[in-house]
């Protein structure tokens, strides 16, 4: 039975529903639509990631390191102590591939960094954004083949994408390929946005998962179960 990397934190609960965390060495694909939650939820993951003891690496181009820790303290997630203890290792995307311009080798220098892949869990958030302007079917191939190899490691690689950012052509292989994939919906209800959490596969499950998880974000409460959004 594959070992996990746990997310528990008695705030909200969420392990109970995402069979208690990840297992060790998965491929994990989150996809959603802009404003879904993909961030959100990703953030939610890491603390608790970090909170159970686990080393992790995010890779983001939606924050500078002062936005991200900002976002952390924010949903009374503070972060500052493991990114001092070298727990958690935050990269914002433009200082890795340099100004704000169109990159041709981003994959070959993610692939090479390898100060990227000596924590435990490996957030890209959100990948599509990183990879849209450098990725084909072969790279694509080439890059899960690369993850995979990290993944027989023992490194859980989770992948944040922006529905629409690649040609299915060129993502199916990593969706096809990943040990759990969660997909982001959101819709109007009564004038209210509702998110919601679907677990579309999940491999190896040691615990019951709960197909779908309705959830909100509060500031100074973080990730909340909405337990009225899901019929």
């Amino acid at each position: 039975m594959p070992e996990l990397y746990k997310i528990e934190l008695e705030r909200d609960g969420l392990h109970r529903n995402l069979g208690g965390g990840f297992p060790k060495g998965a491929i994990v694909i989150m996809q959603g639509k802009q404003g879904a939650g993909k961030s959100a939820v990703s953030q939610r993951l890491l603390f608790g990631f970090l909170k159970n003891g686990h080393s992790v690496t995010m890779v983001s181009t939606e924050f500078t390191t002062k936005s991200f820790l900002d976002q952390m303290k924010s949903l009374d997630y503070n972060v500052v102590n493991y990114l001092l203890n070298r727990e958690l290792l935050f990269i914002p995307s433009y200082p890795l591939i340099g100004k704000a311009r169109e990159r041709t080798d981003f994959l070959d220098r993610v692939m090479n960094s390898k100060q990227l892949y000596e924590r435990d869990i490996i957030f890209f958030d959100t990948f599509s954004a990183l990879v849209k302007n450098d990725i084909d079917e072969h790279k694509a191939i080439r890059t899960l083949a690369f993850f995979k190899k990290l993944a027989g490691m023992n490194k859980t690689i989770i992948m944040t994408l922006e529905e629409g950012d690649i040609p299915e052509n060129v993502i199916s292989p990593f969706k096809s390929d990943a040990d759990i994939y969660i997909s982001l919906n959101m819709q109007m209800m009564e004038g209210t946005t509702v998110r919601t959490i679907m677990v579309k596969r999940y491999v190896q499950s040691l615990l019951p998962v709960v197909e779908a998880t309705g959830f909100r974000i509060e500031p100074l409460r973080g990730f909340i179960i909405d337990i009225t959004t899901v019929a």
